[in-house]
Formats: C-alpha cells, structure tokens, sequence
C-alpha cells in the first residue's frame, strides 16, 4: 500500500541518509501542564524512499515514530498541520462508496439480520455438541462472515454475544468449525487495526481461554495478532539468534501484550479534552488515572517478567550482580578502555587502599577532585600516584611532604626513586596513615581505575573544568532531597515492591498484607491505599525477609535481580550478593519437611548409586524430588495422584527437569545416563501436567545429541522415539525443532543409519509440516519484542515531557538485558551463507559436520586448491581455524594463505599466511579482524612433503556474539533525537519572537540535560549505552539551539550576539550583587558555561601532515589552529558568534576613539576587559581565545588605510615611551612596565595582518632612535622576544643582531689598534740600531740609493698621507678620547637621508680622526676577502648619528653626535654663528636646530643671541656666573624623540602606492581566468611590472617619492589584504593557487584617482596595514653596497 507524503517539506534528520515526516495526527489529550498535547506520527524514510522524482507517495508500512507534541511545537515544526482556528487538523474520514451507497433503512435491516443470525448459529452450536455439525450451521457461518466484511456493520458485531459464538467455535473439535471462526474473525479484522486489537484483545482475555484452543486454533490467533503488530513496529533482529518459545508461552506473551496496550490506550484517554470528561469530577478523573497507572505498571512489569523468562537472558547471563555505572558526565566524551591497541592490564597480587579517604572516580571532574586532596592531605600520609609523571609512574607509593603555591605545588618524598618529586593535586591518591590503609586482594578493579583514570580523568592540560561544582557539570549535582522521603521508598521502589505482593495468592497474600496493616496502625488497605502508600524503609526490609518464602522460582528470580531487592534486601544490606540463595530460599520448607519426617523417626530416603544420582545429588532437595519422581515412574503402575505433587514441583523449581535434559548434550561414552534420562522422558510426555515444564529451554541438548557422530545408535533410536512422542502430544514442539534445524539433522541421521531408524522419516515429515507455524512464531517473537521496545521507547518519553517517574518494575532489567544483549555465540553456519571448494564439491560437507575422522581431499595441481566463505553480512570473525591432522602425510598442508575481498573477483587482499607443523592439529588462520570483508579464501600453497592434493579435516569460525544493543541504540537515538530535535526548534522559535527568553534557556537546558542524566544513572547499565545517550542528546538539542541562536537575522545580529553585547554593556554595573545586572550576567554566564562545558576528544593529527613554511612572509591563521581542537558544529558556531560580538565592539571603538590621545592606554584597558569577559563566560579555552584575537584583527580590517597607520604608530609610539620610562626606576618605573606589558599583549593581535609591516616600521624607527640616543638594554630583547611575531621582515631583530656584530668588530679592532702600536714601537727600535750602526758606505752605493729613492717616490708618498692621517692623533698630549664605533647595516636600519653624512675631515678634531681612520682600514682588511676582489668592495660612510659623553667643568654632559662637534667646536672659538655651522656641517636647518634647542637650554651650557647682521643668531658658551644650573652630575641634553605622522605626504604616497599594487595583483588574476595563478609566480610577475610597466605611469611613479620602492613583502602584504577581503581566493585542493573571486563595491574616502587623466574614486579597496620603509639610496642603482657607522 501506498500513500501520500503530505509534508514533505518538513524534515528532521535523524541520521545519515534518515528523516522524519511528520504524517498526521493520532490522537490528543491534555498534558501534565494543562495544556493540549497532539500525538503525531512520523514517517521515518531513508534518502531516496521520499518518492522518486518529486512524487509524494511513499509505503504506509514505512517505519514511523509516534511522538506527543505540543501546539508550539507543532507550529515551530510542521505549521501546515494547524488550521486557521491554531487546532491541529485531524486525518480526514473519508466515506467509501459503499458506504454511501447504503440507505439508513437498508443498513437497519442489515443489522437486524446480523443479530438473528448471531442468535440461531449460537442455537445451533448448542444443539450439535459431540456430533458433526450440520450444513445450517456452516451456512449460517458463512453468511455471517460475509456481512462481517461490511464495515458499516463493525459495530453490531461488537456484542458480547459474538465474541461468546466465536469462543464456542474455537474450542469445537470440529476443523471446519474451527477454520469458519478464523474466517469470520479476518473479515472483522479487514477493516482497520483498532477493529483488528479490539477483537484479539476481548478473545485473549477471556477466562480459560488456553484450554479451549488447540494448535490449530491458537496459530489462528497467533497469526491475526502478528497480521496486526506487523505494520505498528517494523523493527528487524537480522543477525540475532532469538530464543524458540513455544506457542503457549507466545499466546501468554500475546496476552499480556495486548493488556498492556489496552490499558495504555485508556491512559490516553483518560486525558483526552476536558469537554470529553464532563460527566465527572476533576477528583474522580484524577483518582481513575492513578487506577490506569498502577494497572499499566503492573501489567508491563508482568510482561517484562514473562519476556524475559522466554527470551532466557536471566539464565543466559551469569548471575553476578550487576554492577553500579560510575556517576559522571554522560556528555563528557570518555576515551576508551584499553583495547587492541593498549596492552592488558595485568592484575596485581594486592593492592592497598584507603578505608575512609574517597578515589577519584567518585568525582565528576579533575578540578573538584584536586579540591578535596588539597583540602585534605596532611603532612606525613601515604599517597599512590595515579598517572605517569615525567619521573614517577603510576601506582608508585610516597609520603607527603608539603606543598606551596609553585607548579607543581605537591611535594612527596616518592619510594621508588628515593627522594623527593613535585607533582600535581589531581594525580595524587589518598591512603592516609597506616591504621586507615587496608591490603585488597581483588586488584582487577583499582587496575581499571588506575586505566580509566590516566586515560579519562586526568585532564590535559589544554581541557579546562571550572573550579566550582556549579559550572562543572550542574546537571549531575543532585537536588534537594526532603529528610522525610529519604527515609521512605520511593513510588517506583514501593510499586516495584508491591508486583510481587500482587504475585502471591491466598493466604500468603494475605500473610504479607497483615504484615503491612500492623506496621500501618491497622488501617484497612485496598488498591488505591496500596498504590499511595508510604512505606519506610523498615518496612520494605521486613517485606523483603518474608517474600523469598512465598515466591517461585521465576517469581524469585525476579525480586532477586529487582533494584528494590538489591538496594534493600537482606544479602544487600550484609554486602553480600544476592544470586547464592535462589535456592537457598526455596529449600528451607524441603529442608524442614525433612527434619520433621527424621523427628518422626521415619528412616531417610536411600538413593542408589546410579548415574542419575549422580547427576543431582548436587541439586539440593529440588534434586531428591526429582529421585522421588524417578522412583515413583519406576513402580509399577504410577498413579497420577503420586506422580501430580511431583510434577508440580518441578514447576515450581525446574532445574532438575533442566540439568537432566542437558546431560543428553554430553559426550556418548554416558550411555547408560542417556538412556535412563530418555526413559524418564518418554514416560513424562503422558502426564499434561508434565507439559507445562520448559520442555524449550533444553531442546539444543535434544539437538546436539541428535546432530552429534559419535552418539549411538540406540541412544539415538530412543531419542527419535521421544521426541517424536514430545512432538505429537505438543505440535508446539515439533514447531521448535523445526526452528532449532532438526529436518537436517534428521535427515543426516538417516543418511548415516541408511535409513534403519523407526519414526525417523515420520518425525522430519512431522518437523516439516511446521515451517509455516516456525516462521509465525519467530515473526511474532519479533513482534512482541518490537512492540515492548517502543512501549519502552514510549515511557521514556513521556518522562521527558512530563518529568514524573518512571514507575513500571523491572524497566531497569529491561533495559539492562536489552544493552547487553544476548551471550550466545555465533559459530559455523551461523557465520557465513555457503562455502565453496576448488575441487570434489560433493565433499565440502565434510568440512563442517564436526567430525574429525572425516576429511574434504582435493583434486588438482599443486598450490591451486582453495576453499572460499560467503560471509553473512556484518560477521567480524573473532576466530578462523583449520583443523588438520599429521596422520595425512603429504596430503597435510605445509603453508596456507588468507586472502579477504569485497567479491571473488577482487580477493587481493593477503590477511594472513600460516606455516603449518607436521605436528599440528588446529591452524588458526584469523583472529579478531576490525573489518568486514564478504569473501574469506584459504588458499594451500604447498603440502607436507611436496604433496599435491590436501586434505582438510574441517573448518571453525568464531564469529561475534550478536547484541540486541545496537538494535536498541538505533532505536533510543531516534526516537531521541526527533523528541529533542523538535524541543529545540520549539525552543528557537521563541528566541526568534523575544530574545529576552534566551535568558531562561539555561534552566531549560539545566533541566532536560539533568533528566537524562538522572535517566541514564537509574536505569542505563553501562557507560557505552549511557554515552550514547548523551552524545545523542546534546547533538539533537543543543546543536540545533546553537545553530539558532547563532545565526544572524535580517539585521545581521544573533540573538547569542545581542546577549553577549548586553552582557559587556552591563559588566561593570554587575559588580553590585544586589543589581539585577548581576543577576542577567548571572544568567548569561550560566547559559554559556553550560553550552561549553562537553569537552572535545581531541581528533588525532593526520599522519602525514604537510610542513608548515618557515618563511619570514608567512601569515598565521588562527582558525586553522583553533579547528584542531573543535568538537562539533557547537563550539564552530559558538566562537563565530563571540568572534563577531569582538570585531565589533573593537570596531565601535576604533570608529569613536583612534583620535584620542590616550587611546592606546584605553584600547590595552578595553582588549583587558574583553579578555576577562571570554574567561567569565567561557573560560580560558584556546577556541574561544583565538575568536577574541580574530575578532580584533576583524575590527582592524575594517579601518582605513590611513587610520590603521596612525593607529599602528600610535602602538609604536606608546611602546617607545613606556620603554623610555621604564628607565627612571622606583615605583614610577614599574609603572610602566606594567603597562608596557599590557600593550604587548595586546599588539600580538597584529602577528599575522597586514598592520604588522606598518608597525614594523614604525616601531624600527623608534627603536633606533632609542638604540643610537640611550643605547641598548635587556628590555629590548626581552620586548622583541614577546612580539616577535608581529615584525614579518624581522627588521628590530636584525637591528639587535648587528648591534651585537658591531660590539664585536670593536673588540677585534681595539686588538687590531694594539697590533698597530706593537709594529710602530718594533720599527722606532729599529730605527735606532740603524742610527747607532757604522756609515761605512761606497760612493757607488750611495748613488745607487739615491737613484732607488727617486724612483719610488711616489709610492712612498701616498703611503705616507695614508699612515700621516692614522696617525696624526699619536702626538696628541692630551687625554686620548674613548672612541666606539657602531656599524649599521642599511637593510635593517633606517636611514633618513644620504645627505646627512659626517666628513671627519672637516667636521672632527685630529684626535678623532685618526681612531675613524684607523677603524677605516680596519673594516676594509676584515671585509676583504682575496677569492672575491672582483666583486663590489663594502665601505664604510661616516654619518652625524649616534651620542656622545663631554666633560665640561665637574659636569658630564650626555649629548649627541651633532651637539657633540658643535661643543667641541666652541672649545677653540668664543662665539660662532649657526649661519657658519650650517655651512661647515652641511646639517639641514631643522637637524641642526634640534640639536641646539637643548644645549640653549636652562640645563644647557651654551646661550643663543639674536643679532640683527647675523641670521639665525651666534652660539657662545654661557658665563659662569650666569648658570642656574647644577654644577655636578650627569646632564642629558639628547635632542627629544621625533615622532612621525601618519597622516603626512609619505604616508599617502605609501597608500597610493599600495592601491597599485591591488590593481597590478587584480589585473593579473583577471587574465588568468579560474585557473590560477601560483603566488610565487603571482609575486614575480607584480614585480615585473613595477619595474617595466605600463602601470605605473612614469609620471605617477615619479610623485610617489620614496614611497615607489616595491618589493616582494609589500606585495605580498597586498594579496593578503585582498585575501582578506574576499577579492582573491585560495583554490580548495591547491592552496597556493590564486585566482580572482568578485570584484569589491566598498569605496574609500577621500583618496586621489591613481589613473591619470580621469576623476572619481579609486578601485574598491581598504587598507588591512602595510609595510612602510625609508630608503636613503635606491638599492638597484648601488654598485655597492653601503653601510653606516657612528660612533659614542
């Protein structure tokens, strides 16, 4: 069947490839607060089942959600289903033409006939009793069938009458009568579901109702009810072996079934509108709802009970108590035990641990734990280590010593190292002195804390938990809890308790209900009374000692794995468990029965020794009863009456009747235990009391005797006997064999006897004739379990809308059972769906029928036999073994391949090779493989001997053990996600209408998150089902509510952003506790706290990562590093909308305050604030600091060009004060330091922008100054070492390098000036030996020297000049002057101009010029090199930069280079004019005056005077008597720093300069189309056209000034400024391709048109930042290169 998918528009993802529709509405009822609730389904369809082509038809059997929704919900989610009056539109009732087509008299009439005809076929029933009925009878039948398939007339045929004239046809022993009732039952049921339920349900609940039906009849029931569940709950167990339950336990669980959906549809109901109920009190409706409660509780518990008694999980797990899930964080990600990939632990002999000192898993985070050691420890405990530490391991031992406010802060003198080690509070385990630690022998579970807690809770160091409970996990702290109900069991303890009160009949029900009245003060109990009650706790421990006594064996077994039993029971409250008196409890009255009979003296029974005593002598007394009930079938004619009281026993306790039946499964050599066990079998098949025994849960002995080769042939013929007597009494049975495989087995058994065993073919046939009821009772199997999972389902929800308790029994074990799952395993057949040999196909049999002396032998050339497994999809193979035997010589394989593949046409994949012994018996080929793979192929490479053909003895798979879990976790999650994603989109529609309501969306969160937490921590058993819980939760509710809320609406605000705004406009009136600002921000904090607090498992680094460049032009991107460590689309989204909430607060006050004077001291103050408003709200997260450096950055993009330079110089300017300043010392000097630091804090924003070059400049200019006035200090280095980052070019670093450079040029040349001296001293005393020698010389001689002397004459005087001017300051008689020399180096430092250059010749005393001529020809030996003579040849030039120390009078004066020579010139002059100095110097008017302002000062020596003949005045030295000044100490008469201005000529060439190249970069991209373009190649090319043209003009270029000097940083700064704006982009899968994206439509102000000849703006562009550089000397017309020198 078809039908329409009318809202298709409206989806809700529930997974990959999965969505909700909403498909029309069910039912309403009015909710727990008053107001309407609709249940709507939704249609749940894969991608591609929407309906092909845009069609809307999708399967009506398409697996749906029932969900109750509110009206906001439903308007916020699917608005189309609510009409123009706001109420939900029902499905529309459609008239069928039938039914029109029926007058009102016609259908009377109808009806009278029907009634009639009920009331004569009843007649006639009666009448033919015992004998074969009448044609009238069947005739009438059939016509009431006919008018039964009417569906005007359904409701005639809902009289009682009819459902008495059914009951009556169904227990006829008549077929046909039989057979005409199920006909006239599926006519009924054609119309619709209801009709369908209603029937079986008033058939089901009739009374003795099983003892009318025979098989036939109840596989008629059987097969409507699976006819109806099939389409309510499509949920398939595909790969999981269920349980073969017979069909009188189905029909039970049928019944219960459809109790409990009646009853939950009259829950339902009973809520339906208000104007529904009007002929009764809200009191009467109130008391009639509790009724329906305690009525459904009860029935789900008795069907949870019967449930999981058929599906055996109460034997099938081992019956340990089940153990208590550590209360933490289920939306905390965990990482997972050790695995594959962690080694075992091993467990330890003894542990020793603390009595009275609590571990860390009993805390919910690493910070609250730290809190309670710190607060605890006390100097001399022991502690243990729980996590590995630098030098201490997990697990060592210490003593602690002390502790202090140092990281770490915890000092123990450790054990294993002998001394003592600092480590962390959290690490630490207390064990307190001696007397409180204790030795624990079970090590196995600190071994797993000691894991889960190195793995777990230890936090790294970049996860942040807040201190305090509060922001920790707010969900898990537990709420108030009133004294009084502390001391009462809860409602869902106390209805627990009182199912199994209600299990108890007569007399004991009575017994306990005394017992409640007289702890009760005698008061009367009925239902209602029952139901409220509260019981204290006391009491329940009383009810418990004296249920157990009571009770069977199931019953037992069920209040033994309850939770109120093991919270407070008797074992539990003793510590002991609870399992060891199952029988215990149900042996005491055997036990004293048998005392009395030995005070009677009558003699005890004696049992011979005989097998089957020996089988139960282990049993107990339920054992004895069974030897009784042996011995009694052994007597000669057993009486019933004997044998009746027996048998009822083993009802009551059927483990005996289990354990015999299982010795069926041992091996054949117990010969005589089988057949005395068939024996007592076969005669217990006779007594109907005998078939109420769990005949089903030991089939699979039954079936492994049968199937096994070595069972003998009697024992065999004796089994077939029985089963086949078993399954003629019971067809019940012969429907499990069928199930359990028997037809194979059978016909195996035939094959091997050939044929020579009785009843053999009569029992297959028998078997065979069953696989129809075989797959009804396993479709219904899955049916009701289907059904209880979303009954379950159901609950669940309605806790989460109405947050009352779930109060059904047993919905913990439900749940428990349904997490675990079933332990059976999956082996051989069960694993793959055939397999395929290479050779002799006819014997691929052999491998698989567990026999060892048969054998699979192929036929073909060496190395090409193989045998191949089609595997069933999803089988993990834990285990593939071959088994071989050495007695097959040659023919035993040598070496065997494993090769997987997707198909038999791609196995290329090798899993495994194996060299196999000669000693060998079992090859293990596989082990525990991680992937599926469809094809398994062994291959036998070679044989034993250099056989050809092999034999292979058989074949072993180990497959997984299949689960109901992950059936269930796909179940849970859906139905969690659709309810929480609805909730949500709910939630952001009211955010949409008000933001003031996102204020309460904290305590919104708070509490759904606590509720399933509180959920998870009652009733999920594990970490994976509650993690899986969690994960789902937050994802469904919280990343839809994230995404809302941060998501911009029309006007480009969030409604997250416009909170954050409110919350750092009101953060300074929140300072006031009693404000209502501190309650918003209160509000605010809470909300974000909770949005952040689920920490990231940080996803593992790609193993082959690409490098990153260390190039000095890279940029840092800062999402990339913040990406690695996002969780989810929350925390993505989250610091998007706190990266906007930055960029523009910054932005607002950039626009209002650049101009300021004190801006930058305000903008450190405003980043401060903005800092400590992102730890408030987020804490110190690296995601969410990385959103406030961005956002920064993204108000400074948005800043002009000039604006961002000013602001840049601005920093630089602050920077270069608070440097200066910080040398006065004393408090005045900290000061600034502090506030130094805080600026570099804030100017790491411009690392990675284009600002940064503009800074760099700014900040090298200064520097220099700073550098060359005052001289280097620690300060710098340390300054640069901080914002290091923020100069891409390096330039302050490079200036700090040649410093260092020069200081050791200065050591070598004070080695070089000694060397000169030495070699000056060693030729005047040659000289003088010369002179003391003899003139006793030729006259030849001497005329020959005298011609020598005339030739070299000329070289001898220019040797001599050069050496005259070094050494023209050696016969200087006064105090020699200490001369230091700095060598700059042009490309780092800034040069203002070539024309500002010192020439010692003129400008210099003599006693300074020979130490610069000196150091002259010193650099020019040290810089040449003999291999590079050719080359350009380095020189120094001497400039006016630098300081100097003068002496004047008891004065030292500290000036600079200039004011230097100025001063030593006075020394020979009274007075000069500053026309003259002018002149000499060759200084400009400005350079000079700035040096002349300070020494005319009132600290300065020298007085300027204004003289009418002299322009610029006359400088003389300042008279003696004049001097106001001090007379002693240091004077600084440095000229003042210049700083510069962003707003002048240089700047705004710079800005034209950087427009062009935006244009040159954009043209460029143009022309190369989508392609791209490679930013090296994009770089060369820019700078190609720089230099050769046609843009720029020549013209242009030429008013650029200094600002026309272009290389590769500048253009690089451009792309990133363009990156940045969008203009260019990055191709995805090549990054360093470049290409042109849009073209930009955001104007700048106020600047000149860059093309000549045409007015209006320029291109679109804005100024990120730029790097803006001073050259003295265009570096491409240098044949040289130059550097500088100055000297102190």
């Amino acid at each position: 069947m078809v039908g329409e998918l009318r809202y298709r528009e409206f989806r809700v993802p529930l997974g990959p490839g999965l969505h909700a529709y909403p498909d029309e509405l069910i039912r309403q009822r009015v909710g727990h607060d008053g107001h309407p609730e609709y249940q709507i389904r939704w249609l749940i369809l894969r991608r591609g089942d929407e309906g092909e082509g845009g069609s809307s038809q999708v399967d009506c059997k398409a697996e749906h959600i029932l969900l109750w929704m509110s009206n906001d919900e439903i308007y916020a989610n699917c608005h189309k289903m609510l009409g123009e009056d706001g109420q939900v539109i029902g499905p529309s009732q459609e008239i069928t033409g039938e039914a029109g087509a029926l007058d009102k008299s016609v259908l009377g009439e109808m009806e009278t006939d029907v009634k009639s005809l009920i009331q004569r076929a009843l007649r006639q029933l009666e009448e033919c009793v015992g004998t074969i009925p009448p044609a009238p009878l069947l005739h009438t039948v059939h016509v009431l069938s006919a008018y039964a398939s009417i569906e005007p007339l359904t409701g005639v045929f809902k009289d009682p009458r009819v459902l008495d004239l059914l009951m009556h046809m169904l227990s006829s022993p008549d077929y046909q009568i039989r057979w005409s009732a199920g006909r006239m039952i599926q006519a009924l049921a054609s119309h619709d579901a209801g009709t369908r339920t209603q029937i079986l349900l008033s058939l089901s609940q009739q009374e003795a109702i099983e003892k009318h039906l025979d098989f036939d009849s109840r596989c008629a029931l059987l097969a409507l009810f699976a006819q109806a569940t099939l389409s309510e709950h499509p949920m398939s167990f595909e790969g999981i072996q269920l349980p073969q339950v017979p069909g009188r336990l189905l029909f039970s669980l049928v019944k219960r079934y459809l109790h409990v959906t009646s009853l939950l549809d009259q829950l339902n109901d009973s809520a339906a509108e208000p104007g529904a109920q009007n002929n009764s009190g809200p009191e009467e409706l109130s008391g009639e709802r509790d009724r329906l409660e305690l009525e459904f509780s009860m029935a789900m518990g008795t069907l949870i009970s019967e449930l999981v008694q058929a599906m055996r999980w109460d034997w099938a797990l081992s019956r340990q108590r089940p153990l208590a899930r550590s209360s933490c964080s289920i939306f905390q990600p965990q990482l997972a035990e050790a695995g594959p990939g962690l080694p075992p632990t091993r467990a330890q002999p003894s542990i020793r641990r603390s009595r009275r000192f609590r571990p860390r898993s009993e805390f919910a985070s690493g910070n609250t734990y730290a809190l309670y050691v710190r607060e605890t420890l006390q100097a001399g405990m022991r502690v243990r280590m729980l996590d590995d530490y630098e030098e201490v391991s997990a697990g060592d031992e210490g003593e602690f010593r002390q502790s202090n406010n140092g990281m770490p802060p915890v000092q123990v003198l450790w054990e294993s190292t002998g001394r003592t080690y600092w480590v962390h509070w959290h690490m630490l385990e207390i064990l307190g002195f001696e007397e409180d630690i204790e030795d624990v022998v079970e090590a196995n579970e600190y071994q797993g804390a000691v894991v889960s807690g190195a793995l777990g809770v230890a936090l790294p160091s970049w996860r942040w938990k807040p201190m305090t409970e509060l922001y920790a996990v707010p969900y898990v702290l537990p709420e108030d809890e009133d004294a009084e109900e502390s001391e009462h069991l809860t409602q869902a303890e106390w209805w627990e308790l009182l199912f199994f009160i209600k299990k108890l009949d007569g007399p004991d029900h009575q017994e306990v209900l005394q017992i409640l009245q007289e702890n009760l003060d005698g008061e009367i109990l009925d239902d209602e009374i029952l139901a409220e009650l509260a019981v204290p706790m006391e009491l329940a421990q009383d009810l418990l000692l004296a249920l157990p006594q009571r009770l069977d064996d199931s019953a037992l077994r069920d209040l033994l794995n309850c939770r109120v039993y093991r919270k407070y029971g008797p074992e539990a409250l003793a510590g002991h468990p609870a399992y060891p008196t199952l029988l215990e409890a149900q042996a005491q009255p055997q036990e004293s029965a048998g005392a009395a009979r030995v005070e009677g003296k009558e003699p005890p029974a004696q049992y011979p020794d005989t097998p089957l005593w020996r089988l139960l002598v282990d049993c107990g007394p339920p054992g004895r009863t069974f030897l009784d009930l042996e011995r009694a079938l052994s007597s000669e004619g057993p009486q019933e009456t004997e044998i009746k009281p027996f048998l009822l026993q083993l009802q009551r306790q059927p483990q005996p009747f289990l354990i015999l039946m299982q010795s069926l499964a041992t091996p054949a050599a117990n010969k005589p235990l089988h057949l005395t066990v068939l024996r007592i079998l076969m005669q217990l098949v006779d007594f109907p009391e005998a078939l109420l025994l769990p005949w089903h849960e030991a089939m699979d002995a039954c079936m492994a005797c049968l199937r096994s080769p070595d069972t003998d042939r009697e024992v065999l013929q004796e089994l077939i006997f029985f089963l086949h007597r078993l399954a003629s009494v019971s067809r019940d049975y012969a429907v499990v064999l069928n199930q359990l495989g028997a037809r194979d087995a059978i016909s195996k058994a035939l094959e091997k006897h050939l044929g020579k065993l009785e009843l053999a073919q009569e029992l297959r046939d028998m078997v065979f004739k069953c696989e129809k009821h075989a797959h009804l009772y396993r479709k219904l199997t899955t049916n009701i379990l289907g059904g209880c999972i979303q009954m379950v389902l159901g609950q669940i929800e309605d806790h989460r809308r109405t947050h009352r308790p779930i109060n059904i029994p047993f919905f913990d074990v439900f749940l428990r059972y349904l997490c675990q799952g079933s332990s059976m395993e999956v082996k051989e057949d069960k694993c793959w769906e055939k397999v395929e040999v290479s050779s002799n196909p006819h014997r691929a049999s052999k491998l698989t029928d567990r026999n060892p002396k048969t054998y699979w032998e192929s036929s073909g050339s060496a190395g090409s036999h193989y045998i191949t497994l089609h595997m069933h999809q999803g089988i993990l193979i834990r285990q593939l073994t071959l088994l071989v035997a050495g007695e097959d010589s040659s023919y035993m394989p040598a070496r065997v391949v494993v090769f997987g593949g997707d198909s038999t046409n791609s196995l290329n994949t090798e899993l495994n090779s194996v060299n196999v012994m000669p000693s060998a018996s079992r090859v293990i080929l596989l082990e525990n493989l991680t992937r599926f793979w469809p094809i398994i192929q062994i291959r036998i490479k070679r044989c034993q001997q250099g056989g050809i053909d092999t034999r292979i003895r058989g074949l072993e798979v180990l497959g997984p053990k299949p689960t109901f879990w992950p059936v269930f976790r796909e179940q849970l999650c859906r139905h969690t996600r659709l309810f929480y994603m609805v909730r949500a989109q709910a939630w952001s529609q009211d955010i949409a209408e008000d933001r003031r309501s996102l204020l309460h969306l904290s305590s919104r969160l708070n509490g759904a998150l606590r509720q399933e937490q509180n959920f998870a921590d009652r009733f999920l058993p594990d970490d994976e089902a509650a993690q899986a819980l969690g994960k789902t939760c937050w994802e469904a509710l919280v990343s839809p509510l994230v995404q809302n809320i941060t998501s911009p609406d029309e006007d480009g605000i969030s409604p997250l952003g416009w909170l954050l705004d409110q919350y750092l406009e009101c953060r300074e009136a929140a300072h006031n506790p009693q404000s209502r600002a501190a309650a918003f921000s209160s509000r605010v904090r809470r909300l974000t706290h909770l949005l952040v607090h689920v920490e990231p498992c940080e996803a593992p680094l790609p193993a082959a990562a690409a490098p990153r460049t260390k190039s000095r032009n890279r940029s840092h991107d800062w999402s990339s590093l913040a990406t690695r460590g996002l969780p989810s689309s929350i925390v993505r989204n989250l610091t998007r909308c706190w990266q906007a909430v930055v960029e523009e607060q910054v932005n607002n006050f950039l626009t209002s305050h650049w101009r300021d004077d004190d801006f930058v001291p305000r903008y450190c103050e405003h980043f401060h604030n903005l800092q400590k408003s992102s730890s408030e709200l987020f804490g110190p997260r690296a995601a969410f600091l990385l959103a406030l450096q961005n956002g920064c950055a993204g108000g400074l993009l948005k800043l002009p060009f000039l604006k961002a330079a000013h602001v840049s110089e601005q920093f630089a300017r602050h920077i270069d004060q608070r440097i200066q300043g910080s040398r006065i010392g004393g408090a005045r000097g900290m000061e600034m330091l502090a506030q130094l630091q805080r600026c570099l804090e804030t100017v790491l924003i411009f690392s990675g922008l284009e600002i940064a070059t503009t800074f760099e400049h700014y900040y090298q200019h200064y520097m220099a100054d700073r550098l060359l006035g005052v001289g280097s200090s620690w300060l710098e280095g340390a300054v640069l070492e901080q914002i290091g980052p923020c100069f891409p070019n390096r330039l302050p670093q490079q200036m700090l390098q040649s410093l260092s450079t020069s200081e050791e040029l200065q050591r070598q040349f004070h080695v070089y000036q000694l060397q000169r001296l030495d070699q000056e001293l060693l030729k005047l005393e040659d000289t003088e030996k010369k002179i003391q020698g003899g003139h006793e010389t030729s006259d030849k001689e001497h005329k020959g020297e005298k011609a020598e002397e005339a030739e070299g004459a000329v070289v001898t005087n220019v040797v001599e000049e050069e050496e005259e001017e070094e050494n023209e300051d050696l016969y200087y008689e006064g105090a020699m002057p200490e001369v230091s020399v700095l060598v700059l180096s042009p490309r780092c430092w800034p040069i203002a101009s070539i024309c500002h250059t010192l020439n010692p010749r003129t400008c210099l005393p003599s006693y300074l010029r020979g130490t610069l001529n000196r150091y002259s020809n010193f650099y020019s030996k040290s810089q040449s090199y003999p291999a590079l003579e050719q080359g350009l040849k380095r020189r120094l030039q001497w400039t006016w930069l630098g300081r100097a120390e003068l002496q004047f009078g008891d004065q030292t004066l500290h000036v600079s280079t200039v004011q230097m020579w100025l001063l030593l010139y006075l020394n020979d002059l009274q007075a000069v004019s500053v026309e003259s100095l002018l002149a000499l110097s060759g200084l400009s008017p400005d350079m000079l005056n700035q040096a002349i302002t300070p020494l005319t000062s009132l600290r300065g020596p020298l007085d300027l005077r204004e003289e009418n003949d002299v322009p610029g005045g006359v400088l003389k030295i300042r008279d003696a008597s004049e001097e106001p000044r001090p007379r002693r100490g240091n004077v600084w008469l440095i000229p003042p720093q210049v700083y510069l201005k962003a707003e002048d000529e240089e700047g705004r060439n710079l800005e034209k300069r950087r427009n062009l190249l935006n244009c040159l970069i954009v043209r460029i991209l143009k022309a190369h189309g989508d392609k791209g373009l490679h930013i090296d190649q994009l770089v060369c090319r820019v700078l190609d056209a720089w230099q050769k043209g046609p843009c720029p003009p020549r013209g242009l270029v030429s008013s650029l000034g200094r600002g026309s000097a272009c290389n590769s940083t500048d253009v690089l700064s451009c792309i990133l400024h363009l990156l940045g704006k969008g203009t260019v982009r990055r191709h995805d899968d090549q990054p360093q391709m470049l290409s042109y994206a849009v073209p930009m439509t955001v104007m700048e102000p106020h600047t000149e048109s860059l093309n000549p000849g045409s007015s209006g703006p320029n291109p679109p562009l804005t100024f990120h930042t730029l790097q803006i550089r001073s050259r003295g000397v265009p570096y491409a017309s240098c044949t040289g290169t130059q550097s500088f020198s100055t000297f102190r």
